[in-house]
């Protein structure tokens, strides 16, 4: 598998034009002539394709193609960078002769024995775009749209999108690292609203990963759009939400999201290098609930937040960052590793080749526990149950975050009595993990529709966690007195 994703990297990225091993290898002997600690090429290119559809009709539809090299060289923590949309010998040394300069005159040119490192495989190296045919994108979304409908007569609008992504890359490494990875990449979105009495409310799903068309089964298409109608009805007959400190519920799967923000970054190694993050200094120190255990995990086959290598070459692994309340350790780039020496984690990531790469998640999220998710609702007295989340937002350096809930219930004396509306929950995410009390047996990974943005760049991430009983560090902010 590794072996063909080579062949399919450099048969895009640097046959076509005209360079081969020997002309990457001169442009980081050239970077090399100055004394740099580190400096990498990344090769991409990248074709993408949009459908969108609203009242019944494709109203837009896009295609894109993107390719490039970046170059960067590191000495210290300081990093130089360069990047250009042409891939070419000429493009290659001015961007070498750029970002030389941060290293001290008088370096070796001396780099690695080319070696290649061989990712896991976890998706096939195919272009999902081309596994369904125009016509057939179309009839999908057309079928979301008849299926919403026909499923009750209060939804009055529609509107579903289909994605696909198709990203080859090529990483050449000054200690003689040579990666390659193909990642394909589809999604599809289910956004409904419905009406009834002159009250709107919506109702969202949908789902993807690493994989091709194919994916959408008719039965994977109608539990999307099934669980975007129920949202939408359930929020039709919601109460304005409490507000105050409360015992909360959250459910599995996607409410993960709110661990991904409010603990996740935090375990970021740049964060913790720089002292930033609420979580620095506190290896080996209990920072949660005994049961607690978080874990990265960027080897899941097909999983959207997954990677075979990372963006520097390194092959992704499967990170324990905290186990059974105590903190393990952080996610980690090349350079951040190298600062705090330690070993990198397959975390290095970044947006495209006009980015410099960063620690960032791939798939976080929360092994499960012992207790029955039936159980823990009724073990609840009066609280709120969090089915689903929209947006949020997290202060790295204290932790502190505001969500809000898409879907919502009241909790009273054990079951679940009524949907309520404008729930947000408001804490500190360090905080908050010492205040889990039940872990359910029900771990889900979330459908596949995740982007993680830090510092203006944007990446495929997973989220997941069991059903969760938190009894204190939480406020929930409602509508209700």
């Amino acid at each position: 598998m590794q072996n063909d994703t080579l062949a399919i990297a450099q048969s895009h990225l640097l046959t076509p034009f005209g360079l081969d091993d020997r002309a990457v290898e001169a442009t980081l002997a050239r970077i090399a002539q100055h004394g740099v600690d580190d400096a990498d090429l990344y090769f991409q290119h990248t074709r993408n394709e949009g459908w969108s559809l609203e009242e019944g009709i494709v109203k837009s539809g896009s295609f894109n193609i993107d390719q490039g090299v970046g170059v960067r060289a590191v000495t210290g923590e300081k990093t130089a960078f360069a990047y250009s949309d042409e891939i070419n010998a000429d493009a290659l040394t001015r961007a070498a002769d750029a970002v030389r300069a941060i290293g001290a005159q008088g370096g070796s040119g001396k780099t690695g024995v080319g070696r290649t490192v061989t990712g896991r495989g976890l998706y096939s190296p195919i272009d999902p775009i081309h596994s369904l045919d125009a016509a057939a994108k179309v009839a999908l979304l057309e079928r979301v749209e008849k299926l919403a409908r026909a499923m009750d007569p209060r939804v009055i609008q529609v509107m579903a999108s289909l994605a696909a992504e198709y990203d080859v890359v090529y990483v050449a490494r000054h200690d003689g690292v040579r990666s390659a990875d193909v990642r394909p990449l589809t999604r599809l979105s289910v956004y409904v609203i419905a009406e009834q009495n002159g009250r709107r409310e919506q109702g969202s799903s949908g789902g993807g990963g690493r994989v091709d068309f194919s994916y959408f089964s008719e039965e994977r298409v109608d539990g999307y759009v099934r669980q975007a109608v129920q949202q939408a009805l359930t929020n039709l007959e919601s109460r304005p939400a409490p507000a105050g400190q409360m015992t909360v519920v959250l459910g599995p799967g996607w409410p993960g999201v709110l661990l991904h923000e409010a603990i996740g970054h935090g375990l970021e190694g740049d964060f913790n290098r720089k002292g930033t993050s609420a979580f620095s200094g506190k290896i080996g120190q209990r920072v949660a609930a005994p049961g607690v255990t978080v874990v990265d995990d960027g080897t899941i086959a097909d999983r959207r937040g997954s990677l075979s290598v990372d963006d520097e070459g390194n092959v992704t692994q499967r990170t324990v960052l905290i186990e059974d309340g105590i903190l393990k350790g952080y996610m980690q780039d090349s350079m951040n590793a190298r600062l705090m020496g330690v070993a990198p984690t397959g975390n290095g990531r970044r947006e495209s080749y006009a980015h410099i790469p960063m620690p960032r998640m791939t798939n976080t999220y929360m092994l499960a526990g012992q207790h029955d998710p039936q159980e823990i609702i009724a073990s609840v007295k009066d609280g709120l149950y969090a089915v689903n989340f929209a947006g949020g937002q997290v202060d790295i350096t204290n932790g502190k975050f505001v969500f809000s809930a898409s879907e919502a219930w009241r909790i009273e004396d054990g079951k679940l009595t009524y949907p309520v509306k404008g729930a947000t929950l408001v804490g500190n995410g360090p905080d908050v993990l010492n205040y889990v009390s039940m872990i359910g047996n029900d771990l889900a990974l979330d459908a596949g529709v995740g982007v993680c943005g830090k510092e203006g760049q944007s990446v495929p991430v997973g989220v997941g966690q069991p059903t969760l009983r938190i009894d204190g560090g939480l406020t929930v902010g409602g509508t209700a007195g």
